[in-house]
């Protein structure tokens, strides 16, 4: 189920991108082993995940160009921790198509909030 709205086409807006990973983040956790390193991993995956569209949810409405790009390097932050959960979730314990596809995601995130951030800090 995660891996048919994983491979949709993505889309442009950087708010629904982020809002839609966090999604997928979630469904495939529910998908996960219930074991205890994997549900504590998975729950920092989580909080991470849905912290990145959080932030850049807030950095849109930001007042001044330093807040938001505060909340995009805030909204990075929280993009390479939601990697390294995914990464040690699919090492240790749930490879699949789904995280490897979370993980590319993730990193074209923080590509894209690398950009957003060096674009508006010149």
């Amino acid at each position: 189920m995660a891996e048919k709205q994983i491979n949709q086409s993505k889309p442009y807006d950087i708010r629904e991108r982020t809002f839609l990973f966090s999604v997928n983040v979630i469904k495939w956790v529910r998908t996960l082993p219930r074991d205890l390193g994997t549900q504590i991993a998975a729950r920092q995956l989580v909080e991470s995940a849905t912290s990145v569209g959080a932030n850049v949810e807030e950095a849109d409405g930001a007042g001044t160009t330093k807040d938001r790009v505060n909340k995009w390097t805030i909204s990075r932050k929280e993009a390479r921790e939601a990697r390294y959960w995914v990464r040690v979730i699919c090492t240790a314990s749930a490879d699949s198509p789904e995280g490897r596809a979370l993980e590319q995601e993730n990193t074209e995130l923080i590509n894209i909030l690398s950009t957003l951030i060096n674009r508006n800090t010149k």
